[in-house]
């Protein structure tokens, strides 16, 4: 099997309780990666940033430490994160999120049935509170060309679930700061860019959800900023101007709902359907 890194963004609002078992979770892999690059986000809270040396001191070499001098986002954090990875093969990871136990292993199977292969995703099960309490699922189209047709209108790609090539992002043009849609405009550029894809049906990781995700997801400043990301994907010439406004117009009618609806909405339609 080859060498791997995991790439992670940590800010000031993560819970040292979150991260430790995020940890837990990659160190117990069955296949381990050869490195761990953090991206400090900014100033870390005394209790995290004593969490994230705990982890360092365990085994100093596993860890490469991107530290930010401010808060920049997760799109800036990541792209310049990306530089410090040493391997061809790179793990996104979310530090609230748990990776099931054989992540690594499923995903670098497939990299080395298709050598061609550039970027390998999956679905996830999402939770709140532990892991046996999955409140919904969210599947992905796991082929190709379904994967960039489903990529005109909702994310084709879970991101905290990726496995990619580096060398494909950076030809990509890398991460770029974009409210909300970081990840969005990668996969289109890496799309456009010629990258082969794939998504597992088997959900490789645990994500972390709440009210508050689904209140966040509401409201007027949340639309104007998912507006402003999907002008941002139009420019691409990804999609057109029918395809633009039928999203928004879907995701102004989700913004303005209640939120415990929004919950059901997401839990219950959103999440189980490809």
């Amino acid at each position: 099997m080859k060498k791997f890194s995991v790439l992670m963004s940590l800010y000031y609002k993560e819970k040292p309780e979150y991260f430790r078992q995020c940890m837990y979770s990659l160190l117990n892999q069955t296949i381990k990666p050869e490195q761990i690059v953090i991206v400090k986000d900014g100033p870390l809270p005394a209790k995290l940033d004593e969490e994230l040396k705990m982890w360092i001191g365990k085994n100093p070499y596993l860890y490469t430490i991107v530290p930010l001098k401010e808060n920049r986002g997760l799109g800036i954090a990541l792209a310049e994160g990306i530089q410090y990875c040493r391997n061809e093969l790179v793990a996104r990871m979310d530090t609230d999120d748990i990776a099931v136990k054989n992540r690594f292993e499923e995903q670098l199977k497939e990299f080395e049935k298709d050598s061609k292969l550039d970027i390998c995703g999956s679905s996830i099960l999402e939770f709140e509170g532990t892991i046996k309490n999955v409140v919904s699922r969210r599947n992905v189209p796991l082929e190709h060309n379904q994967i960039k047709k489903y990529q005109k209108y909702r994310d084709a790609f879970n991101h905290m679930t990726v496995m990619y090539r580096k060398s494909m992002v950076l030809k990509a043009g890398n991460y770029q700061s974009c409210l909300l849609m970081e990840d969005t405009l990668l996969w289109v550029h890496m799309i456009q860019a010629g990258a082969k894809c794939k998504n597992i049906s088997r959900p490789l990781v645990y994500a972390r959800v709440g009210s508050d995700m689904y209140e966040r997801r509401g409201g007027w400043n949340y639309f104007k900023k998912y507006k402003a990301g999907r002008e941002r994907v139009l420019e691409t010439k990804y999609i057109n101007i029918g395809e633009y406004l039928f999203t928004i117009s879907v995701q102004f009618l989700v913004a303005l709902i209640p939120n415990q609806v929004r919950s059901v909405l997401y839990k219950k339609i959103l999440r189980n359907k490809t």
